[in-house]
């Protein structure tokens, strides 16, 4: 998911800035951490408001953060061990000699948080609603994996419907290489053309049928098989019949308390995937309640009528101020839950929140700014954390731009980025140069084909037609609102000054601008980071596939999507990272993304805190987090 982008500024002078934040600190009477360790409240930095709260609207870290307290999957974190699910929702599950086919078994005693029953049909109700086309979810790749899953997101309806019937004129394969059935983006917008075939209403359809000419049918699609088409099409509309059992979609409620599934090829990690929010169960009767469930960000999410499965409940949401949860009640594993509730500061100064950890006013931060490392380090070592995080910070590419349409320029502006120095000068946190896309995680090696080649970068430079930089286009960088972000983008804008002679401008905003200018791609050079949803490297991968949500470049590849195919269908875990390997290649061949450094996590946790372990994926699970009197202990 996308992370909050941390680079941080240059050294300015560590001690000044630790005397700085460090003079703030207060004192007399009981601190706001004493008062919340006593009250079980657990105090966290979260770096900016989040963008909504819906499981399938979001795609970002910190909105992660508050949706695993109110919700659970089929499976749930472990607190202390990566990779190993633990039953969640589902008590138990079994899967085929593939593990192409699972069969999830919910516990019966599964609530929602108003005291509905949580079952198998809320599952299926979640998967239709994130693969509803009209919802417009960035992450519904990440249940591509079920049989008839893509099919239905993009809505092959003219596949489904008429591919095996029995009277079609001309073979399927020449309708589906030759009729727009997607759509054409390049036309004019709500023509029939700018729609698709796939994508016409019952009424455009009968519009269709009596003015064929509304519709560019290509030379090699007789008449008749274009009005068959049209006719099977209304039929179908008029039968009433779901486009998801006419495709079929591997995604079956047995019983209220069975789920099953069948997947595309092998995945014996799938019990790891539930894990993630875009596999949660939402609540059906709540969100119709609020709009059809194709509705974004309605009132469901809201404080009072957010109704959730999870260890947590919304209690309040003060916009730019906290939001605050509960502990549920109705919550099956109530009992294991220590915490009474979880407070979330949206701070997106790093010396604001590293001045209220200091003043006993958080008991974790989001992240540390690298002034302060080495001051903590010494000052407060039993506080300071730096961990392994199983993620990459890049540069997206918008390719449909010049100059970044060209693949030399995308690779002049990476060979021209010196990873060492910005982690040396600029991160301090022990990050490591990004060689690839995908970080090292388990017997994945990332082709190691990212590196610094100022001299390289100015010949490819110079090749793509500018020459020492001369005649190079105004082209800016977008970064988010922090001051941090702000001295990362600087050091970037600097290296390609000094290796490429060309100027670079920084646009910076708040974190949901940010993200709705990029999802329409309405930038030239963006900040980004992905940390991975689970251990796999078709989390980093994936997400490039065309009209990927996340992708938001503009880039796609046939080639590279084939690839990944090929390896979902791979039983053997070495011959699939061969190939996955094959496809990172491509990728980074062509380099829609600047890959920078692998990420590490550093930041502050009080003593209090316990039962918080070092996760690559950070995905802690609050039920196990207990809080408790270091001060009384240590006496």
């Amino acid at each position: 998911m996308p992370s909050l982008l941390r680079p941080t500024l240059r050294t300015l002078g560590a001690a000044a800035s630790a005397a700085a934040v460090l003079g703030m600190v207060g004192c007399g009477g009981p601190s706001p951490v004493e008062k919340a360790t006593a009250e079980k409240t657990l105090l966290l930095g979260n770096a900016a408001e989040p963008q909504g709260l819906d499981p399938h609207l979001v795609s970002g870290v910190i909105e992660s953060n508050i949706i695993r307290a109110l919700f659970e999957g089929l499976c749930a974190e472990h607190p202390s061990e990566n990779g190993t699910p633990l039953p969640g929702v589902a008590e138990r599950w079994e899967a085929n000699d593939r593990f192409t086919e699972w069969t999830f078994h919910l516990r019966e005693n599964a609530r929602w948080s108003d005291g509905h029953p949580l079952t198998a049909h809320d599952f299926i109700f979640a998967f239709q609603r994130i693969l509803n086309p009209r919802l417009g979810s960035e992450y519904s790749f990440m249940l591509y994996y079920i049989i008839g899953a893509e099919d239905y997101h993009q809505r092959r309806r003219t596949k489904a419907v008429c591919a095996d019937a029995p009277a079609l004129p001309i073979p399927w394969e020449t309708i589906e290489k030759e009729v727009n059935l997607s759509g054409n983006p390049e036309a004019a917008e709500g023509s029939f053309e700018n729609k698709g075939l796939d994508h016409l209403s019952t009424a455009e359809l009968r519009q269709l049928r009596e003015e064929p000419s509304l519709f560019p049918w290509p030379a090699s699609i007789p008449r008749d098989t274009g009005k068959f088409l049209i006719d099977q099409l209304i039929a179908f509309d008029e039968s009433g019949e779901s486009l998801w059992d006419k495709i079929g979609v591997a995604a079956t409620a047995v019983d209220d308390h069975t789920l099953h599934v069948k997947l595309r090829g092998p995945m014996p990690f799938l019990p790891e995937l539930t894990k993630h929010y875009t596999w949660f169960p939402v609540p059906e009767h709540v969100i119709h309640e609020y709009g059809a469930e194709e509705n974004r960000f309605t009132e469901w999410t809201r404080p009072g009528n957010l109704v959730s499965n999870g260890a947590f409940t919304l209690k309040s949401w003060r916009i730019n101020d906290h939001i605050e949860v509960v502990r549920n009640p109705a919550y099956w594993d109530a009992d294991q839950v220590q915490l009474n509730a979880i407070r979330y500061f949206p701070i997106s100064n790093v010396y604001t929140e590293a001045r209220m950890f200091f003043n006993d006013q958080l008991h974790a931060t989001y992240t540390l700014g690298p002034e302060l490392i080495a001051y903590s380090r010494e000052h407060r070592p039993e506080s300071l954390r730096n961990e392994l995080y199983l993620g990459t910070y890049f540069i997206r590419c918008n390719v449909t731009r010049p100059p970044l349409d060209d693949p030399r320029v995308r690779h002049a502006l990476s060979l021209a980025l010196d990873q060492q120095s910005m982690i040396d000068n600029v991160l301090q946190g022990g990050q490591k140069p990004a060689r690839g896309l995908v970080p090292p995680s388990g017997e994945y090696e990332s082709p190691d084909l990212v590196r610094f080649d100022p001299e390289e970068a100015r010949r490819l430079l110079a090749e793509a037609g500018y020459p020492d930089g001369k005649g190079f286009p105004d082209i800016r960088f977008l970064t988010t609102d922090r001051e941090s972000a702000k001295r990362g983008a600087e050091a970037l804008q600097g290296m390609w000054k000094e290796h490429l002679n060309i100027s670079i401008g920084i646009d910076q905003m708040e974190w949901a601008t940010y993200l709705s200018t990029m999802f329409r791609k309405d930038y030239d050079l963006a900040a980004g980071g992905w940390i991975g949803d689970y251990l796999d490297p078709t989390t980093f991968l994936d997400m490039w596939q065309k009209d990927g949500g996340n992708n938001r470049t503009g880039w796609s590849s046939p080639e590279y999507e084939r690839l990944l195919r090929e390896a979902e269908q791979i039983a053997d875990p070495l011959a699939r990272y061969r190939k996955l390997q094959e496809a990172e290649s491509l990728f980074l061949e062509e380099r829609p993304i600047l890959p920078l450094y692998w990420y590490t996590r550093n930041y502050l946790i009080h003593p209090d805190v316990k039962g918080w372990h070092p996760l690559l994926l950070d995905n802690h699970p609050y039920k196990f987090v207990r809080l408790e009197d270091s001060s009384a202990s240590a006496e």
